[in-house]
């Protein structure tokens, strides 16, 4: 299926890992022009670097999503760099376990900082682009606002908070053509996932278990999953949904999940 995002400029924050990195192969295999912003120099060196082998075009900035000026400074590279953006994807952040029995009001605040509030600043700044471009938002968020998970307050809040705008957005932007529309993952075996299986003594044991509470085929979603329909998502094969929390997790957070 031809999306018709061929040179579409996309920026995809925090995706040179995990989700994020599967985000952008999938929009640089329809033809886009996926742009990553991160702290980690490292790892987006290496997709660079992956990128520059298969002759694709890419791009990257360097930004503290916790810095409100660094945002604002890496949106404006990619604007000097090409002139437009099509579409954003709010995609970094981190479960950082902030708790209410163990956290504190500063560790909180941080972790809204770290999950939620870069969402508003990438968002407030692309959208002068997006209203010339009548481009797209996607925001990828979690089941925890959903499910609840336990020791994780900070996370569970920005991820609520997530959910919220992106149905505020969606009404707010109905003037200007952009839709707005949120990606919500339970579990997912990424990179960061596999690294917290192997703190377990029988890893392949707690692995079995997770598996067998996903109801669809007793197995994780893939990366490749999720990135396909971000992709559908924000091409105009989906020209008419907006305001939506797509959940791409075979079942696990709506289905009985005590069937076999």
């Amino acid at each position: 299926m031809n999306l018709n995002l061929r040179d579409k400029v996309v920026v995809v924050t925090g995706g040179s890992k995990g989700i994020g990195l599967g985000i952008v192969e999938s929009l640089s295999n329809e033809g886009a022009i996926p742009v990553i912003v991160t702290r980690n120099k490292a790892s987006v060196l290496d997709v660079e670097a992956s990128f520059k082998n298969q002759g694709k075009e890419f791009f990257y900035t360097i930004a503290e999503l916790t810095d409100p000026d660094q945002c604002k400074n890496a949106v404006d590279e990619v604007i000097k760099k090409y002139g437009r953006i099509d579409a954003l994807v709010n995609n970094a952040g981190v479960n950082d376990g902030v708790s209410l029995e163990h956290g504190n009001h500063k560790d909180f605040i941080k972790s809204l900082e770290r999950n939620l509030v870069h969402y508003y600043l990438m968002a407030h700044h692309v959208l002068p682009e997006l209203k010339k471009t009548k481009g797209s938002i996607l925001n990828i968020g979690s089941k925890t606002a959903d499910t609840g998970q336990g020791g994780t307050s900070g996370y569970a809040a920005a991820n609520g908070g997530r959910n919220a705008l992106t149905r505020e957005w969606a009404v707010e932007l109905l003037p200007y053509g952009i839709r707005v529309n949120a990606l919500i993952v339970a579990e997912c075996f990424t990179p960061l996932y596999e690294k917290w299986i192997k703190t377990f003594e029988n890893g392949d044991k707690k692995l079995e278990e997770i598996n067998n509470l996903i109801p669809f085929e007793n197995r994780m979603t893939t990366v490749e999953e999720i990135a396909d329909m971000v992709v559908f998502l924000l091409s105009d094969k989906s020209s008419h949904t907006t305001g939506q929390l797509i959940y791409v997790d075979g079942g696990y957070t709506h289905l009985d999940r005590s069937i076999k």
